[in-house]
């Protein structure tokens, strides 16, 4: 491997990964123009050292990079309540690795051809998803609203939330907000707000079914919105 290969490979991986950068800078996403260069230059490089050793074979190091970028990408993944964020951002990291070991491979064509596709993902692919959501092909997956309502002994407030929220976590349900508010000095009423995908009121009926067997629970109860 001479200097221009080199030059070459580093050169790509670094501007590929930064075409990917920009798109995801420009959404504000954790993992912006910084990461994305970072992550594709670094994979270049090596791909890069394992090419220059003449015995070395480059797939062996670029199968490292992709198990290696699982711990950037976990990293990015976050839970909140119910819903999960970071899943696009990790796997664009992903991506953006295999676009450095392209580069790095001297494949810059290749790569450059990759990050204008993963843009594209991100951008065009990105609007038809939010269009599917908003127009779903069946009656049965339009979301749904519920609340769910339960009045518990006050000492018992805190176990009971966590018993709904827990009752919940296992089904399509999204759980937006749980509120309490004092009902005497010795009752507490619990409200949460959740949205299921489709008409089937099955996964709240049970979460009401669950904290109703707890001898705190004076009542219990769900509806529509």
């Amino acid at each position: 491997m001479n200097s221009l290969h080199f030059a070459t490979g580093l050169g790509a991986g670094l501007g590929a990964g930064a075409l990917i950068g920009i798109e995801r800078q420009w959404r504000q996403r954790m993992a912006g123009l910084r990461t994305n260069t970072l992550v594709a230059t670094g994979s270049a490089l090596f791909v890069l050292l394992s090419s220059s050793f003449g015995s070395g074979d480059p797939s062996r190091v670029a199968a490292q990079v992709v198990s290696g970028i699982g711990f950037l990408g976990a990293g990015v993944i976050m839970r909140d309540g119910l819903n999960v964020s970071g899943i696009n951002t990790a796997a664009t990291l992903w991506c953006s690795a295999a676009v450095g070991s392209l580069a790095g491979a001297g494949l810059t064509g290749y790569a450059l051809t990759g990050a204008a596709a993963i843009v594209a993902v991100n951008t065009a692919v990105r609007g038809l998803a939010q269009r599917l959501d908003r127009q779903p092909g069946s009656g049965d997956e339009v979301p749904t609203p519920y609340h769910v309502e339960a009045v518990v002994a006050a000492r018992d407030e805190a176990h009971v939330r966590t018993l709904l929220v827990q009752s919940l976590s296992g089904s399509d349900s999204r759980l937006h907000a749980v509120t309490s508010t004092g009902q005497g000095e010795s009752r507490v009423r619990i409200r949460a707000e959740i949205t299921s995908d489709g008409a089937d009121s099955t996964p709240v009926e049970s979460a009401v079914a669950r904290i109703s067997m707890e001898p705190a629970v004076v009542s219990a109860a769900w509806r529509t919105v």
